[in-house]
């Protein structure tokens, strides 16, 4: 894990955030497309990236809100929180008045949670956007499995 002290936010193409999504993280690919992005750097190396989209469920898609669709940090100290408190910034200055996001339920928060963020509730392993009887392959081990992985929802308000 490489440890910065000079974390700086930068504007990143869709193309550059989804080959650092490719190459570092540990079980999502890219999302297919997204508003914008957002990087980290230090001395002009990419320590993150923020993709933010619009809301994967339906329900929240109300024109006013966004979703963090996917972060990716190299570990760096501190990153994964300025891209959450970034990423709400300029979807602020953009005029949305709620900005979400989920984790696995296994994952602490604590990135979102210092940046701001407040934990909503938690969604059973068929999440809304997936129907319950879809079955998913393991693509090292090419065994199916259940796409029921327990979320929780985070969000960030003007409110």
């Amino acid at each position: 894990m490489m440890e910065y002290k000079n974390l700086r936010i930068i504007p990143i193409t869709f193309k550059a955030a989804c080959a650092f999504v490719k190459e570092k993280h540990r079980h999502n690919k890219a999302p297919q497309g997204h508003k914008f992005s957002i990087g980290i750097t230090c001395d002009d190396i990419l320590a993150g990236v923020a993709m933010i989209g619009r809301p994967i469920s339906r329900h929240f898609d109300n024109g006013f809100t966004c979703e963090v669709t996917r972060t990716c940090t190299d570990g760096s100290k501190n990153a994964n929180s300025m891209l959450y408190g970034a990423a709400w910034k300029a979807a602020r200055a953009m005029g949305y008045t709620r900005i979400i996001t989920y984790t696995q339920h296994d994952e602490s928060g604590i990135s979102l949670h210092a940046a701001g963020w407040k934990k909503v509730k938690e969604i059973n392993g068929y999440n809304d956007w997936q129907r319950s009887d879809r079955v998913l392959k393991d693509e090292q081990k090419n065994m199916p499995v259940l796409s029921g992985v327990v979320r929780i929802l985070w969000e960030i308000t003007c409110n």
